[in-house]
């Protein structure tokens, strides 16, 4: 609507949201690493105009504001999460806090359960354990410190997708339903699309414009095009249990381990697990990033726990599969951090388990902008973050499409970045930058 263009087709093979978005622990932030500010540039804009949009509509996306809190039992990993935040803050992040005392406890301001306005932005870092128990009593009480990133939450996901999508109808936006199957180019230009849709309809549109949105089919999509995009999927899942022993208190916020696990188990059961081949690994190191948050409220809440202890490049597939100890792994390495987690051990709960696809370029930083094929642009690889970056990418595609004037940070996350040879080197110490 912004730029008048109407004429838009929407090619979806299923219903919209049905693929991988509705898997996503609909989660927000602006806590991100270097190199340079990009990124965070690009997800406060992107939070800039969700916060446009809950204010718009009564909140109907049901923003909350209550941060991401990286907890630890190390004192040098510690002494990273100081770095880590004055660097984030340096970048653009918000200013950086550090509270030493639960004397001057008052300086530290508490998250609000369901509030977005007037909460703080920045990085407070907690460094006292007493000051740390009195704010996350649930914690161990071995956690020595705690980073608590503030312009970070969730929304809801479906109503996020259903606002944008009436925005879209009512501006003129049509919808298609079918896969796309081919792309036909005149010369070195996009010049049409083929559409097999259903009941064995093809549809043939003519168009000089062709934006690839497809999440984990980027690669083949962009194949049509005869372009080999820098993209591999991982397999990401996710696990949901009835807390009804509360041990991730209903009003905390997003909690993420960053100390390595070794998962609790009894003497005898740690033995009858490395008998065997297929059941040794449960009692090796597994690596820190155990993490998750509450969903619902208090009194009727569930624990949405995530732990990418093992992930590799594949090819998509669904319906997914994952490791059938998936549950009780995660529970039992989210106990190391939440001891109340240890309730749920025997007999272990029912859980709901789903997932979907990152689709990753090497740096994981998305695609989007003009492809080397006239008319031809992506806007993808978002891996673990299309939700919250959903906005500022829209915004940015159409900047590209439109010939609008671009943000600062259009050239860090367009398709172009990868002819530079060098474009990779600084990112060589940590290519999965940015991943929870």
């Amino acid at each position: 609507m912004r730029y008048g263009v109407t004429n838009i087709c929407l090619v979806d093979a299923g219903a919209p949201l049905s693929l991988t978005s509705d898997k996503s622990t609909e989660c927000y932030r602006n806590w991100w690493p270097g190199p340079g500010s990009d990124m965070i540039d690009f997800t406060n804009r992107s939070i800039d105009l969700l916060e446009q949009i809950a204010l718009a509509t009564d909140n109907r996306i049901a923003m909350s504001r209550r941060g991401y809190a990286f907890a630890t039992a190390d004192p040098a990993t510690l002494a990273n999460l100081r770095n880590t935040g004055k660097d984030a803050a340096n970048r653009g992040a918000g200013q950086f806090r550090e509270h030493t005392s639960v004397a001057h406890a008052d300086s530290y301001i508490s998250h609000h359960e369901s509030a977005w306005q007037n909460m703080p932005t920045g990085i407070d870092l907690l460094t006292d354990p007493d000051l740390i128990q009195q704010r996350f009593p649930a914690l161990t009480t071995a956690t020595c410190g705690l980073l608590h990133a503030r312009r970070c939450g969730w929304i809801s996901a479906q109503q996020l997708g259903a606002h944008m999508l009436e925005e879209a109808r009512a501006a003129g936006v049509q919808v298609v339903h079918g896969k796309l199957t081919a792309v036909s180019q005149t010369g070195a230009r996009v010049s049409g699309v083929k559409v097999d849709g259903a009941n064995g309809l093809t549809h043939q549109i003519e168009t000089q414009q062709l934006v690839l949105s497809p999440g984990p089919y980027l690669y083949e999509a962009g194949r049509m095009l005869g372009l080999e995009l820098p993209v591999s999927c991982e397999a990401h899942v996710k696990v949901v249990l009835r807390d009804s022993h509360n041990a991730m208190p209903a009003d905390s916020p997003l909690l993420s381990w960053c100390d390595p696990v070794e998962l609790p188990w009894t003497t005898d059961e740690k033995a009858t697990l490395a008998e065997h081949d297929e059941s040794k690994y449960l009692v090796q190191p597994f690596p820190a990033g155990v993490h998750g948050r509450p969903m619902g409220s208090a009194g009727n809440h569930y624990a949405l726990m995530l732990w990418t202890y093992d992930v590799a490049a594949c090819a998509p597939n669904f319906p997914m599969s994952w490791d059938a100890h998936m549950p009780e792994i995660i529970i039992r390495g989210m106990s190391r951090m939440l001891p109340g987690m240890k309730q749920y051990f025997d007999p272990l709960p029912g859980t709901v388990v789903d997932g979907g696809y990152y689709t990753k370029t090497p740096e994981n930083r998305p695609l989007i902008g003009p492809l080397p094929v006239e008319g031809a642009y992506v806007n993808a690889a978002y891996s673990g973050y299309g939700i919250m970056t959903s906005c500022a990418g829209g915004e940015l595609l159409a900047a590209h499409v439109t010939g609008a004037a671009l943000p600062s940070y259009a050239q860090a996350l367009a398709p172009a970045r990868y002819d530079d040879r060098n474009y990779l080197a600084p990112f060589a110490d940590a290519m999965a930058a940015g991943q929870m």
